[in-house]
């Protein structure tokens, strides 16, 4: 995933998939610094900014289902 357009275009069952597998990647991640090092610290911070952006949008559509 790289930006919100991308993610606009999932469905929400997708959003909520693609969220779940990345709160897993992000709990690996964090894992997996206290038994070895981390070569590519910057994953923390793309994972979290990824988890942002579906939540972002699954809130936006629950929003604006309300609304209607």
């Amino acid at each position: 995933m790289k930006n919100t357009l991308e993610v606009k275009k999932f469905k929400d069952e997708q959003l909520k998939d693609e969220l779940a597998s990345l709160q897993k990647k992000l709990f690996d991640l964090r894992t997996s610094t206290v038994t070895e090092k981390v070569k590519d610290t910057s994953q923390f911070g793309k994972t979290r900014r990824n988890i942002a952006r579906v939540r972002t949008e699954l809130r936006s559509r629950e929003l604006a289902a309300a609304k209607k």
